[in-house]
């Protein structure tokens, strides 16, 4: 199937936007609503749009009707607690989905590890469409926190590490990467996450805010990395012996080639 898709996240996945100033906003996810929903960690989610303007997150499929992540329903009692939030996710002019804030608890990189994921965004997606992608908005000051980026889930040579303070914004093929948040803490971190129909309203998006694809990542010891990924490799060997021993099929399962 072929889908319109932005050029520089068609060419490395991600997109680094101008740092929004953060600071001059009001602190609008504090007021929000929110609902348990575990991703990548300790989470909670308080959704702006959702399927049918509920106070609920699940991906729009498993509704009935099942549709793809396009056509959120904004829900009344959020968008009054944070308009400012909702401009800023409907800003570019695309169609929005699923939109929500993430609230995550802190963890540590071996935990980041395991939790990684890759979304399912295109599912029902019609042929010749946008291409669904993440918009992330870090509301707090998380400048010692990465989202966490990898192309291969057990490669780490192909990790991507991006710094989180205030105003950091970034758009994300999530249905490519594996992705999740190394979140250092210690306090929570809260997150505006907008699924966006790729074309040329994204684009020019895009554009305005001067878009790049380049990057450099933090240095990080290899050996944290090698600790980390053994750990991984280890809790993910034990699920998998626990399931089986249950009768059941691990649909997270350890890297064939560890």
């Amino acid at each position: 199937m072929s889908y319109v898709k932005s050029a520089l996240l068609e060419e490395k996945g991600f997109v680094i936007l101008d740092r929004y100033d953060q600071g001059s906003d009001p602190q609008e996810w504090l007021d929000l609503e929110y609902v348990d929903w575990k991703s990548s960690g300790d989470t909670r989610f308080a959704p702006l749009a959702s399927a049918f303007g509920e106070i609920e997150v699940n991906g729009f499929w498993n509704h009935t009707p099942p549709r793809t992540d396009k056509d959120g329903v904004w829900i009344d009692s959020q968008v009054a607690k944070a308009p400012h939030l909702v401009r800023r996710a409907t800003e570019p002019g695309a169609n929005v989905g699923r939109c929500r804030v993430i609230e995550l608890q802190p963890n540590d990189y071996a935990n980041t590890l395991y939790n990684l994921h890759q979304d399912d965004n295109n599912r029902l997606n019609p042929d010749g469409s946008g291409w669904i992608v993440r918009g992330f908005f870090n509301l707090t000051d998380d400048a010692e926190s990465f989202l966490t980026l990898r192309e291969d889930r057990f490669n780490p040579s192909s990790e991507i590490r991006i710094a989180l303070p205030a105003g950091a914004q970034l758009i994300v093929d999530t249905q490519r990467f594996w992705h999740a948040v190394w979140h250092k803490g210690p306090e929570p971190r809260y997150c505006l996450i907008t699924s966006w129909e790729s074309g040329p309203a994204l684009d020019a998006y895009i554009e305005k805010h001067h878009g790049t694809n380049e990057h450099e990542n933090p240095y990080l010891d290899p050996q944290v990395i090698a600790d980390a990924q053994a750990d991984v490799q280890r809790r993910l060997s034990e699920r998998s012996a626990s399931l089986a021993s249950r009768g059941r099929p691990d649909d997270n399962p350890v890297d064939p080639e560890a």
